[in-house]
């Protein structure tokens, strides 16, 4: 049985951030590769247009062999949820033991998402604290207990595992405000996202 894991989101744009998370996947569990999942079209956010998110993500990912970017999310209509984007990726990769990648604000709101009592059970959540020293990990072990106790009995094999991450506080949201500004963000983004940016237009007051 083969070990892959879910990394999910916008990545608008990716950043270092996103690929010390997947790379402490990697070294960290017994995954054998990190399938990033770019969202079509994000709830409750404006994003770029999904091919050029899709063109960072690749860029960025492109010189590792064990990252793969999978298009599940751009063949499918209508709304989509996290448990169709599971059952998809069970299709293409039938005898797997499936992780999933997130941060911790992202379990937090798990039992909100649609089915979540279902897909809480069928992977295993690799999770990004958002600070590093024991007493935040106590505090992140409570919020994934209080996860569990809101799922209820019936998830009761829900496996977490805290990912070991530098604290880089970088995300997407500042990068985007930061380039609107004037201002670098390099050595916050790969050398080819922050050519892709600039050739494309992105995140100016002007860009589509």
């Amino acid at each position: 049985m083969q070990h892959l894991a879910i990394f999910g989101g916008t990545f608008d744009p990716i950043h270092w951030g996103h690929l010390l998370i997947a790379e402490a996947a990697l070294q960290q569990v017994s995954v054998e590769k990190v399938i990033w999942v770019p969202s079509l079209n994000p709830p409750h956010k404006k994003a770029a247009a999904f091919r050029h998110r899709l063109a960072m993500l690749q860029l960025a990912t492109q010189d590792n062999p064990r990252f793969t970017v999978s298009l599940v999310e751009n063949n499918r209509s209508g709304v989509s949820y996290a448990i169709d984007t599971l059952l998809d990726l069970c299709a293409c990769f039938p005898n797997t033991h499936w992780y999933w990648i997130v941060g911790l604000d992202t379990f937090q709101s798990l039992p909100r998402w649609y089915r979540g009592h279902e897909i809480a059970q069928m992977c295993d959540w690799l999770i990004a604290p958002r600070l590093l020293g024991g007493e935040n990990i106590a505090q992140s072990e409570l919020i994934c207990k209080q996860v569990k106790q809101q799922l209820g009995e019936q998830s009761h094999t829900i496996n977490w595992h805290f990912l070991d991450i530098p604290l880089v506080g970088v995300s997407s949201s500042l990068i985007r405000k930061l380039y609107r500004t004037g201002k670098s963000i390099r050595y916050l983004v790969p050398e080819d996202v922050i050519s892709y940016i600039a050739a494309h237009n992105l995140y100016s007051d002007d860009s589509e």
